[in-house]
């Protein structure tokens, strides 16, 4: 027989940690984003010790979870986690929460944070131009853009080299094959690409973000995407924009990381996302309208010092009245 004795206090335990304000407006927050308190102290202009004191509450009802990173502790509410009532109770008060004036507030405030972040890692990438490709091999190999390569070069005419970096991949392809256009956010890798170019008269550079592509439906043959996915903070619309820039029929290649836990890792480096599993990027690369989705996992390098790589290849499937699919 199910007790039923503590089933109150349990309840009221929930309702008086939802009858707070502040701790509301953490949990709205923290539904959508893993953040650490100095972020929340940000957007919700409070002092950390009453933030910190929010949460331990929080934590102790099992609301949300923290993890270590480093020297900091991060926090998320993950609601498929939550005890079935709590969930139910959760979703009642969010309702009743949609028309508060102050959740816009920190609503503005979150993204400025989040946009921070972003120009966390641009920054990574200003100061690391002109070392990338010796950082990119110590950490990864110099071998891996080869099994990128090779499911593509058979009948590929253009082909879209997304997150270029300094170019090394790109202006190899360019000597193979009719056309490449290389797209990087980074002005910094952009001018090492040009540099490496030397001259290349069909190596296109250009300036754009890998969720708003610089390129016209269908214009090139073939999209290679090489540790970049795990920069974006949105990887299915950048999936999709990839899709979108392929020929039906073409081909899309990604190399990235596979999930690790390596934290501190992905700090350094600027990285949004600690790598992909398999049957994750299946799903999304088939939501983006893409056939034939294979994932393989590479040998690591001998020398790579980094987590280990993946490659995910596919075919643009044909246009219907609906688009990509």
């Amino acid at each position: 027989m199910v007790k039923i004795a503590s089933q109150p206090d349990t309840l009221l335990a929930w309702m008086d940690c939802l009858a707070d304000p502040m701790r509301l407006r953490l949990l709205r927050i923290l539904e959508r984003h893993e953040l650490g308190v100095a972020d929340l102290c940000d957007v919700l202009q409070t002092p950390q010790s009453t933030v910190s004191r929010h949460l331990k509450l929080l934590l102790d009802q099992r609301w949300v979870q923290s993890r270590r990173q480093g020297t900091n502790h991060l926090y998320e509410m993950i609601l498929d986690e939550l005890a079935p009532a709590a969930r139910k109770l959760w979703l009642l008060a969010r309702e009743q929460m949609e028309s508060w004036a102050t959740l816009a507030q920190d609503e503005l405030r979150l993204q400025r944070r989040l946009s921070q972040r972003e120009n966390d890692s641009q920054a990574f990438f200003a100061g690391a131009a002109g070392e990338w490709d010796r950082i990119r091999n110590e950490l990864y190999g110099c071998r891996f853009d080869l099994h990128a390569v090779l499911p593509l070069l058979p009948g590929t005419t253009v082909v879209a080299d997304l997150g270029c970096g300094a170019g090394e991949l790109a202006s190899l392809l360019a000597r193979h094959v009719k056309g490449v256009i290389g797209v990087d956010n980074s002005a910094e890798m952009l001018k090492a690409a040009k540099k490496r170019a030397n001259g290349l008269s069909n190596l296109d550079l250009r300036r754009g973000e890998l969720t708003a592509l610089p390129l016209k439906d269908g214009e090139v043959d073939a999209a290679l995407m090489i540790l970049a996915l795990t920069y974006v903070a949105e990887p299915q619309t950048a999936l999709n924009e990839m899709a979108r820039v392929v020929g039906a029929g073409g081909r899309a290649v990604v190399v990235d990381l596979l999930r690790h836990d390596r934290d501190d890792f992905r700090r350094q480096l600027g990285q949004k996302w600690a790598g992909f599993e398999a049957g994750e990027l299946e799903r999304m690369m088939a939501a983006a309208g893409m056939r034939g989705v294979t994932v393989e996992s590479l040998p690591p390098d001998r020398n790579a010092k980094g987590p280990a790589l993946f490659v995910a290849s596919a075919t643009k499937g044909p246009k219907d009245h609906g688009g990509l699919a």
